[in-house]
């Protein structure tokens, strides 16, 4: 029996999932982050954990040649997608970053456009099969509105503040609470956080600014403005279709003007489905392939 893979995998985790060729769902397995950037090993180590997970729900069926499609964060060049799809015990894989599945699931393969902020940030539009995307970068030098970008930014208003610059308010206060007070010990969080650990403040941001604290405001207010110069980039105007998925996605909706929050809608699917609906056709692709 010919099995499908598809994986789905991002800065805070990774889901597998193994299906029939009607698309049915067999087994899934679940795994921690899986940006092969930011930490290589580790991702590999969680795809490898969740894709045994989903083997072991199946009863032990023979995955390696199934045909597999892997859209993980991280994945920007040539050299790692053939570094990640030679770590995986799978011969028939394709390996992409994971804005081409989350574009896929979230879109249905139709027209519109697709902010997905979670952990990391997705910004992308697709038109008469003509694909464009926005940032997404890595935390470095991007990933503007993301919950990572919340997070980093809500520990550097926290030591603005620290500093007298600015005037301490709930979210800066609690924040600051977490490192006992102490700005040396938030210095040494940055030193060797990655995009995760940053996100892990998130909520308490968005939790701030629908309480109404300056602090948290100004942030979805700034990630807020990012969305709106992204979409004007993209060309967005209804009736085009927008949707607004993710972790922090959907809290960004009430600082959007009302003209775009009208053309808010739901996702067809996920980024995960996006993947397995990219396996299913390049797997009819290869059966429909001249000998």
């Amino acid at each position: 029996m010919t099995l499908i893979i598809a994986c789905d995998g991002g800065g805070t985790g990774c889901h597998v999932v193994i299906a029939d060729l009607a698309g049915r769902v067999l087994a899934q397995g679940a795994g921690g982050p899986a940006n092969v950037t930011t930490d290589f090993d580790a991702a590999l180590a969680n795809l490898r954990a969740a894709l045994a997970q989903a083997v072991a729900q199946s009863g032990g069926l023979d995955v390696s040649n199934a045909v597999a499609h892997f859209g993980l964060a991280g994945v920007t060049s040539a050299q790692m997608t053939q570094r990640v799809a030679q770590a995986l015990p799978l011969r028939n894989i394709c390996v992409t970053g994971d804005q081409g599945v989350a574009l896929a699931g979230a879109l249905g393969g139709g027209d519109g456009v697709l902010m997905a902020l979670g952990t990391g940030t997705i910004i992308a539009s697709t038109k008469g099969g003509q694909v464009m995307r926005i940032g997404g970068w890595g935390l470095q030098l991007s990933d503007q509105a993301s919950g990572a970008w919340l997070g980093r930014c809500a520990l550097e208003q926290t030591l603005r503040c620290h500093d007298g610059l600015d005037a301490f308010c709930d979210l800066t206060r609690d924040t600051f609470d977490e490192f006992q007070r102490d700005p040396l010990a938030m210095v040494a969080f940055a030193a060797t956080a990655k995009p995760a650990d940053y996100a892990r403040f998130a909520p308490q941001v968005v939790q701030a600014a629908a309480a109404g604290t300056p602090g948290g405001v100004q942030l979805m207010q700034r990630g807020a403005a990012y969305l709106c110069r992204a979409l004007g980039v993209l060309a967005f105007a209804p009736p085009d279709v927008l949707c607004l998925t993710g972790g922090v996605g959907p809290h960004y909706a009430p600082y959007l003007p009302k003209l775009v929050q009208a053309a808010i809608t739901p996702a067809k699917g996920s980024g995960l489905d996006g993947a397995l609906h990219l396996a299913l056709a390049r797997q009819r692709a290869q059966t429909n392939r001249p000998a």
